[in-house]
């Protein structure tokens, strides 16, 4: 009974495996009557177990008639072969259920084409350009709950400009392992996500909620981040991460034991590169000399607070062994490693704001950001963000989201925020394709409406992004080779004027189907 199922599932993943433009056409038809025929099948599978819940049912019944005959000694009845039989008919149950509803593998597709405008004024005045850069973004998100504890999540990315083939139009760094779905420049399929999310009621014997997880982490459209791209928050906080990662979390609730409202603990650790050899050689994966050490990072984020309106929000990390190109011009000349990062973060959200003092802002979205970054330098890697000595940088953001002013479900939203200095951030992966705003070393400015066009199925959005920097280098590495803040005025100095950016603005409209 088992086998059509079995087969729907193989066509899924023979189609998800190569989306050659020559075969997908074919594929999608035999998905299509593939799909009808599970249709049918999973029709035939739910009126089964309707007939099995009716004999269950009678089954119970004639258990507890089994019983009453048997405490009055009214009759003499084997009532182990009921309920045997009622076993053999909920075991059955079981089986359909995971049939028919949440132990297979489930697929929806996130599709966006966005068109961008976008303009650049250089340090020593002079301009560049795109009018018209124009993307496809694919997701294919994949779910599978194995049981009421354990859960896998997947997804493949493709995000692709539009005219651009695999190689085509590669930079240095374009595959680099932290933005490698975050980049439009190609069109290969890879996996952006893929984990398992085991979760419990309680930790050993203690009332703590709790979970665990491994795999590519979904770490980008993380916390707050995630408004302005209308996508549900992923745990990190976008302030100061935002890319892609290889790593672990676990989560501990500790509303039960404090009797403080949404109180909870998340530890997280990950590896952002890995030194090994190639497998083609003499030592499979043993460490490398002579390329750039294993970078880890380790954190955690703990919410002392959260009662679904107001929240105060932290976060820690530390990255070590990070990296610097060694030479900007020749990146087969590869990395060089630098030192470490601290940085910190809180945040306080309203989500709504009084008490229904009005229908507006009861759906109104409030916050603000704060967030620290303190270097520390390796005394062998030529110094950090060009300083040999620990510099700490600092940021703030704040935003409103509102209810649209022309539709019931859209959403409204402006944003600011600053960094100094010496302010680094790990958000490489930030949907602005003029570079991370967050990560800006001077001001930014952003103003976006995200409007429904078919129920939730279709959307659209305009957004405004404005960055003012008063410093080079913030979408740099953590290095003095692309990390050291010049101002405008230096950056012309040491003949680099045409090459640092003083004004960046993107205007973006994108059209977003989801289902």
């Amino acid at each position: 009974m088992n086998k059509p199922l079995l087969l729907s599932l193989a066509t899924v993943a023979l189609l998800g495996s190569n989306l050659n433009a020559e075969t997908m056409y074919t594929k999608f038809q035999a998905m299509e009557l593939d799909m009808k025929k599970l249709q049918h099948e999973i029709s035939a599978l739910k009126a089964e177990q309707k007939q099995l819940k009716a004999e269950a049912l009678k089954a119970q019944e004639e258990a507890k008639e089994a019983r009453k005959a048997k405490e009055s000694d009214a009759e003499d009845e084997d009532e182990g072969s009921v309920d045997e039989r009622l076993s053999d008919l909920e075991e059955s149950l079981t089986n359909l259920n995971k049939a028919t509803n949440g132990s297979h593998l489930k697929f929806n597709v996130d599709y966006r084409f966005a068109i961008e405008n976008m303009q650049y004024k250089m340090a020593d005045g002079s301009n560049v350009n795109n009018d018209a850069f124009m993307t496809n973004r694919l997701w294919l998100n994949m779910n599978w709950a194995a049981t009421k504890h354990l859960s896998f999540t997947g997804q493949l990315a493709y995000n692709k400009a539009f005219g651009a083939r695999s190689g085509a139009n590669n930079g240095a760094y374009e595959t680099f392992d932290w933005i490698a779905n975050e980049n439009a420049y190609d069109d290969t399929l890879r996996v952006r996500s893929a984990y398992f999310l085991y979760k419990n009621d309680t930790f050993i014997t203690t009332d703590i909620p709790w979970t665990f997880s491994i795999g590519r982490r979904p770490s980008t459209n993380g916390h707050l981040v995630n408004l302005r791209d209308d996508d549900h928050a992923s745990s990190p906080m976008g302030h100061t991460i935002n890319v892609e990662f290889d790593g672990l979390s676990s989560k501990f609730v500790l509303e039960n034991v404090t009797g403080v409202e949404g109180m909870y603990v998340k530890f997280c650790a990950g590896r952002g590169l890995s030194n090994a050899k190639p497998r083609i050689s003499s030592t499979p994966y043993a460490s490398n000399k002579d390329t750039t050490p294993n970078i880890d990072l380790a954190g955690l984020i703990f919410v002392p607070y959260d009662n679904g309106q107001y929240s105060l929000n932290t976060q820690y990390y530390y990255a070590n062994n990070l990296i610097d190109v060694k030479n900007p011009l020749d990146p087969t000349q590869g990395f060089k490693t630098v030192g470490g990062l601290h940085s910190l973060t809180a945040n306080i959200v309203a989500n709504g704001i009084g008490d229904e003092i009005s229908d507006f802002l009861d759906d109104t979205i409030f916050f603000v950001s704060g967030a620290m970054s303190i270097t520390n330098p390796d005394k062998n890697g030529g110094g950090m963000l060009g300083r040999t000595e620990a510099k700490t940088g600092y940021s703030v953001w704040t935003g409103v989201q509102i209810p649209s002013l022309i539709s019931e479900e859209g959403r409204w939203g402006l944003e600011y925020n600053h960094g100094s200095k010496f302010w680094r951030s790990m958000t490489y992966g930030e949907d602005t394709n003029i570079g991370s705003k967050l990560a800006a070393r001077g001001d930014a400015y952003e103003a976006y409406f995200t409007e429904p066009i078919i129920e939730d199925a279709l959307s659209i959005q305009v957004r405004y992004t404005y960055i003012d920097y008063a410093y080079s280098g913030s979408n740099g590495f953590f290095g003095d080779t692309t990390g050291t803040p010049l101002s405008m005025e230096q950056a012309i100095a040491n003949g680099l004027g045409d090459s640092v950016v003083d004004t960046a603005q993107d205007i973006r409209f994108y059209i977003r189907y989801r289902y």
